[in-house]
């Protein structure tokens, strides 16, 4: 049985296969999308999400408007909402918009295990390389 419930939202098939596999160590399920297109109804064919790992640069609707969507729907209203980008130019954007932290790729997989758990914990992260 799994510890938490996880939804990566990235367009990039090399990432998600990553954090999927460091969240499996962790005893984290995870599903994923490819977009933020549709989300409403993604949102709907999913279970209760804890934690969601956002990246900010997506086709379509991107990580800013897509955690409006995440902050209003029942299934993720309480899930933390990590912004998940090569971009450390945009920390101070999402520690305004609400995000619960920031993790910068390429992960770094000695120190995910830590990130996660205190965000999870309710901590805020912001963690850039």
């Amino acid at each position: 049985m799994s510890i938490a419930q996880a939804l990566i939202i990235d367009d990039n098939a090399n990432n998600i296969l990553v954090l999927q596999q460091l969240l499996t160590i962790e005893g984290v399920d995870s599903a994923k999308l490819p977009t933020a297109n549709n989300l409403l109804v993604q949102l709907d064919l999913l279970p209760r999400i804890d934690i969601v790992f956002l990246d900010l640069e997506l086709p379509g609707v991107n990580g800013y408007e897509a955690i409006e969507i995440l902050h209003a729907h029942a299934a993720t209203a309480s899930a933390k909402i990590v912004a998940y980008s090569v971009h450390i130019s945009e920390l101070h954007n999402v520690m305004e918009l609400g995000f619960d932290g920031f993790i910068g790729k390429p992960l770094n997989s000695e120190s995910f295990s830590d990130q996660l758990w205190r965000i999870l914990n309710g901590e805020k992260v912001w963690y850039s390389s």
